[in-house]
């Protein structure tokens, strides 16, 4: 594997345009997935990020981070890595289909990380082609990774034609109701370095075929893990398929039920009964419990 290091967090500035660029290639264009690992040292956490991060996805304050918060960290390696040229599908258009995150322990403000990001387990799908960007957060003082993010990603064209089996999600019966704000897209922009434009603003969104702007998927996760806050234990794997997008601003409904290792949940549209994510919540090989 190659492993290209870097010493600071790459440029989004500049990973944008190349990604726009990229995306003037039409279709699936690559069978294999470039054996390459992006590594970034000495990562910290600064607070008044932290802070921003919280306040945008509903978390508290406190020293610890929300098990989502490193995915914002790994989310210019994972630009990094797919916009290099020997990546075989543009990042424009890519579609993020599921999230898989599994923290072993807490992690706090002050520690110090390696960051590694690469792309795997390149495989079909009815609808084109997907594959997994695995993030990992190894402490300094530690060998291996007290945190781990799965993104799978989806390259439409050239698929199968087939339809997937359907998952029952359960019958809309809300334990909340949140109103989504029309700006959450550029207020998770601004914490997240996500600035696709689909999320942005209206005229932006319907360039790309959406009738507004859309929140983004990993806040919508976010969201629903602050929801458990105070019932987690200190290891645990948060799953989450992506369904249909938020569209902006709108209103949801979340709910929530026991399950035999932890919690399910979902999010649906409160006027229609429309998907937009189903996840779960289960404890760690610790033998924890989520209360």
């Amino acid at each position: 594997m190659v492993t290209k290091e870097l010493s600071a967090a790459p440029s989004l500035g500049t990973l944008y345009p190349k990604a726009l660029l990229g995306g003037l290639r039409s279709g699936p264009s690559g069978e294999q997935l470039p054996d390459t690992e992006f590594v970034r040292t000495g990562i910290t956490v600064d607070p008044a990020h932290l802070a921003a991060y919280n306040r945008v996805c509903g978390f508290r304050f406190g020293d610890e981070l929300p098990a989502t918060y490193p995915h914002v960290l790994a989310f210019g390696l994972q630009m990094a890595l797919m916009t290099e040229p020997d990546f075989p599908f543009p990042l424009l258009g890519m579609v993020h289909v599921a999230n898989r995150i599994t923290q072993r322990r807490p992690v706090r403000l002050g520690e110090r990380f390696t960051l590694r990001v690469r792309a795997e387990n390149l495989r079909p799908h009815e609808k084109g082609r997907q594959f997994d960007v695995l993030s990992e957060l190894v402490p300094s003082t530690e060998d291996a990774p007290v945190w781990t993010d799965v993104s799978t990603y989806l390259r439409r064209g050239g698929g199968s034609g087939g339809k997937a089996a359907g998952e029952r999600l359960a019958a809309p019966s809300p334990s909340a109701i949140w109103r989504v704000p029309g700006d959450i897209g550029r207020r998770y922009a601004e914490v997240s370095g996500d600035r696709n434009p689909i999320h942005l603003h209206p005229l932006t969104a319907k360039a790309f075929g959406f009738p507004a702007a859309i929140a983004h998927g990993m806040w919508t996760k976010a969201h629903s893990l602050a929801a458990f806050e105070g019932r987690l234990p200190e290891a645990f794997t948060l799953d989450v398929k992506f369904k249909l997008p938020v569209l902006l601003p709108g209103k949801v409904a979340f709910t929530s039920w026991r399950t035999g290792d932890g919690w399910a949940f979902e999010l649906w549209g409160a006027k229609k009964p429309k998907p937009h994510l189903a996840g779960s919540v289960t404890a760690g090989q610790d033998g924890a419990k989520l209360r």
